[in-house]
């Protein structure tokens, strides 16, 4: 299955979002960097382009975090690339972009290279084409290594050998509600990495129980976790500021909990892409601590921790998690 952008083949009719996003931190945790470049449109309207750029600093306290959103004329698919919006420009092997708002320059020259064979996380390839799910999502490098500068209001960052990832997404809806979990550069063990999420869905005037979909890479071994069958026996307990879970597959069960202070959190709008103009607050923090607990037939339980360096995100309709919400719409 080819990895593009799918803006460009959506009729002026649908609604459609759509979003390729970094992730990086810097080895042994503390610092991160995360970057969407997204596609906003509403049935019959004209696409917007936004950029997201957020650094995140646990020692320094509170993300440093703005945005950059343009009409129909700042989106483009460059030769070779995946998309560009604004200055701002993702492909195979780079991003490069920067941005000014709110009192906030950056700017970022990356390069990144490491597991590029795609993680899809739905079962089948052919349903990326089908109408259903109504979301999709994937990692076009779910293991990269980073390496390039990032400059922050004149201030310089090296950016050495920083593990992370690549992932893409679109579809015609957000769920009603979901989360992201996820963690590259685990100390405990080489050729590892944990990148799953979960979503309830509506059905009609119901909502779905959690429906949870990733991958582990143990020592080079993919293992699928989740899907549908396992929708009973997997467990999602969110707050705001972690999660604990259990996600199982073949021949492997994962348990683990994932969680950061709540001022490490940058909070956002994001806009549904349809008629209704409704809204979901979500809170992201990308140096958030990571605990596992991998349990296989005839093995011992083994434990793999990230200090600082994952990925939480949780998408939901409340608006009283407490967590301040950047001062930029979406849509």
């Amino acid at each position: 299955m080819e990895e593009r952008a799918r803006f460009t083949e959506v009729a002026e009719r649908a609604g459609h979002y759509e979003s390729f996003y970094l992730k990086a931190c810097a080895p042994g945790g503390g610092r991160g960097v995360w970057i969407r470049h997204t596609v906003h449109k509403r049935p019959g309207a004209e696409a917007t382009g936004s950029i997201w750029f957020t650094l995140f600093d646990r020692e320094a306290g509170a993300p440093r975090a703005t945005k950059l959103t343009v009409p129909a004329s700042g989106l483009s698919v460059p030769d070779g690339g995946w998309i560009r919006v604004a200055d701002a420009e993702i492909g195979p092997g780079d991003a490069n972009g920067s941005l000014d708002v709110a009192g906030l320059a950056a700017s970022w020259s990356l390069r990144f290279g490491g597991d590029d064979r795609p993680c899809r996380y739905l079962p089948a390839d052919w349903l990326y084409e089908a109408p259903l799910p109504r979301t999709k999502f994937l990692a076009p490098f779910p293991d990269a290594i980073f390496d390039g500068t990032l400059k922050i209001d004149g201030d310089e960052i090296e950016i050495a050998g920083w593990p992370g990832m690549i992932g893409h997404n679109w579809g015609t809806e957000h769920a009603e509600r979901w989360i992201w979990l996820e963690g590259t550069g685990l100390a405990d063990s080489s050729d590892t990495w944990f990148d799953a999420g979960a979503a309830r869905v509506k059905l009609g005037r119901r909502t779905s129980p959690w429906v949870p979909s990733g991958f582990l890479s143990l020592d080079g071994v993919r293992h699928r976790l989740g899907g549908l069958g396992a929708i009973r026996s997997s467990r999602i307990e969110e707050t705001p500021s972690g999660c604990a879970f259990l996600l199982p597959g073949k021949d492997i069960v994962v348990n683990g909990r994932v969680s950061a202070p709540r001022e490490a959190f940058v909070g956002w709008v994001y806009a549904d892409p349809d008629r209704k103009g409704g809204e979901h607050h979500t809170v992201n923090c990308s140096v958030a601590d990571l605990e596992l607990t991998v349990e296989q037939p005839g093995r011992p339980p083994r434990e793999l921790t990230l200090p600082a360096g994952a990925a939480y995100e949780l998408g939901m309709r409340e608006t009283d998690h407490g967590i301040p919400i950047q001062p930029f719409g979406d849509g």
